[in-house]
């Protein structure tokens, strides 16, 4: 038998691996390079046979020696292992008569110092980097474009024959088509030459008239998307934003308070920096939540106060909870200055009802919290109708005046989900209701910093907040896109609620709206004793497994936070068909048969 090690992650590096008998040299490494050790290579020290022994490694980065890098390896009999289990302590081997062809072991090297002639290392980077966690991007989604790679490359080794991003809601990688009025003004602002053949637009490529006369009107404002705009979005594009709240809420909008942005992110981003003053500032945080807020957080070095949804109540808002965590917080000496909404939910895909909302206003104009809303799903509503956070507070500040006339209220938007999916854009905008004059200047100070959003973005705002209208050329097909779209997404919600229905042991809120699903599972206690062999989260482990056996990529409920004792995972339902939902149905009851 034949020992390998594999190389998981390093640089290229010159390796060496001690043992009690002496090293082992590796010329040069890299990722995923593996070296071969004879049979007997690893034998126990002093101690008794099958008791283990300590086996490190040390890499040294070429040609400086005496440095040492953090790298992780396994070791394995025979070719590689799917199998990783991550742990910062040295590995420890036992002798090789306990050894068996199923024996995985995985581990980290000595700390890394920094190399001669370079300022960084991991150890000396801004440390709320480190810590800054994104599960939606994170192994599972690692692993998943590895094995889009391999099939790509003609791979037929794999048991699947695609791919199923499921872990991130970005529509146009799974195949939703964009909007064609969309993409038409869009080439015609890229490529403004072409306006000087209107003639052969129309009849040659189709253009209609409104497409021509919307291209025009927004090059006579931005003058070209390769120019800089005013640093809180061109004038003309916040005009229709704010024509495009008023006839939702149908109460006033202000330009002035409207900022475009790079994307809803960027906006939670700057908002966050503003409200986060010292280490002890604190924001409420749903549970379970998109990790950007938890993120930005920990980059911002200040702390998240989660407040607990409520799952057997269609994971709506529980205001109990929310003011216990407040006052558990603040007791601890955590300033809490914020609450994030995020409406429809992500991850859970619920849509808040108006009591929902007032609850959550009522207690940020008793307790002086700033409303952050997050409604880039407002479109995605299956469920009811969609109302938004500054509809709702201009209705109670005419029911009960002066209560919420001091109420901060930050609501964003954005093209990247909907019907739109522009998610590679980078578009959308926030609004601000209620802030201090002095404060907001110093908002506009902070965006001014980044000069401007992307112009090409700004352009694509104005055209999902003012579309086609009736009787203009691009309408009906607009509409037909549009409405397809949703429909599909519908379809798709569905199709995948009433296969997790089939399943043993998982349970699922009807879809209300957003693009996801997030089904609790009860796993057997054979597979949470799996996981923890693996020292991975019992939901991770599920998703592992899932992955390689169907190709369908999802994101453990553990990224977003969980109720103790509970698993989730988050599903979009993006991709087109529904198929890959019975190659889950398959997955899970093989699964729990095996860990039974």
């Amino acid at each position: 038998m034949t020992w390998q090690l594999r190389l998981v992650r390093a640089s290229p590096l010159r390796c060496s691996l001690s043992r009690p008998n002496g090293p082992w040299h590796i010329p040069r490494a890299s990722y995923g390079c593996s070296t071969r050790f004879p049979a007997g290579a690893f034998r126990p020290s002093s101690e008794a046979k099958d008791s283990p022994h300590l086996v490190t490694c040390m890499v040294i980065p070429s040609p400086h020696r005496g440095r040492h890098i953090n790298v992780q390896w396994m070791l394995h009999p025979g070719e590689r292992s799917t199998q990783s289990n991550k742990t910062t302590d040295p590995l420890r081997i036992p002798s090789d008569s306990a050894m068996t062809t199923q024996t995985t072991v995985s581990y980290s090297t000595t700390r890394t110092l920094s190399t001669p002639g370079r300022c960084l290392n991991p150890d000396n980077i801004n440390p709320h980097v480190k810590e800054a966690k994104y599960a939606v991007r994170g192994e599972l989604a690692v692993k998943a474009e590895e094995y889009r790679v391999k099939l790509a490359n003609g791979d037929k080794s794999l048991p699947f024959d695609s791919v199923i991003f499921a872990n991130i809601g970005n529509p146009q990688q799974l195949d939703q088509k964009p909007i064609t009025f969309f993409r038409q003004v869009l080439s015609l602002l890229e490529n403004p030459h072409l306006l000087n053949n209107v003639e052969a637009l129309r009849t040659s490529f189709g253009y209609e008239q409104d497409v021509v006369d919307r291209a025009k009107r927004l090059l006579a404002d931005v003058q070209s998307v390769g120019a800089y705009s005013h640093s809180q979005g061109a004038p003309v594009i916040r005009q229709s934003v704010a024509k495009f709240i008023e006839e939702r809420d149908g109460f006033p909008a202000n330009p002035q308070d409207l900022f475009c942005c790079a994307g809803a992110s960027s906006g939670v981003s700057t908002i966050l920096n503003v409200i986060c003053n010292s280490p002890q500032a604190g924001v409420l945080v749903p549970i379970p939540q998109y990790p950007l807020y938890t993120a930005t957080l920990s980059l911002l070095n200040a702390q998240c106060v989660p407040y607990l949804l409520e799952e057997q109540k269609a994971w709506g808002t529980d205001v109990a909870a929310i003011r216990s965590s407040l006052a558990q917080a603040r007791s601890a000496g955590t300033d809490v200055r914020s609450i994030v909404v995020i409406n429809p939910g992500n991850p859970t895909g619920a849509s808040l009802s108006p009591q929902d909302i007032k609850n959550v206003l009522d207690l940020a104009a008793e307790e002086k919290l700033v409303v952050i809303a997050d409604e880039v799903y407002q479109t995605n509503v299956f469920q009811g109708e969609f109302v938004s956070f500054k509809k709702r507070l201009r209705q109670l500040q005419q029911e009960t005046p002066g209560k919420y006339d001091y109420v901060e209220l930050v609501s964003l938007h954005s093209v990247s989900k909907g019907m739109v999916g522009e998610c590679g854009q980078r578009g959308g905008y926030f609004e601000l209701v209620g802030f201090d004059p002095e404060v907001q200047a110093q908002i506009y100070k902070l965006v001014s910093i980044g000069l401007c959003p992307p112009v090409i973005g700004q352009c694509l705002l104005e055209l999902m907040v003012n579309p086609p209208k009736e009787g203009e050329g691009s309408y009906e097909l607009y509409q037909k896109e549009y409405n397809g779209i949703r429909e599909g997404l519908h379809k798709r919600a569905l199709a995948l609620y009433k296969a997790f229905q089939q399943m043993e042991g998982v349970e699922c809120q009807e879809p209300q709206g957003a693009m996801y699903l997030f089904p609790t599972i009860t796993l057997p206690p054979k597979a949470i004793e799996a996981a923890k062999a693996e020292g991975r989260a019992a939901d991770e482990f599920y998703c592992l497994r899932l992955l390689d056996a169907t190709g369908v990529c999802v994101v453990p409920g553990s990224g977003f936070g969980q109720k103790e004792n509970t698993l989730h995972f988050r599903t979009t339902f993006l991709a087109p068909g529904t198929d890959w939902a019975d190659r889950i149905v398959k997955f899970h009851s093989e699964f729990m048969a095996k860990y039974k």
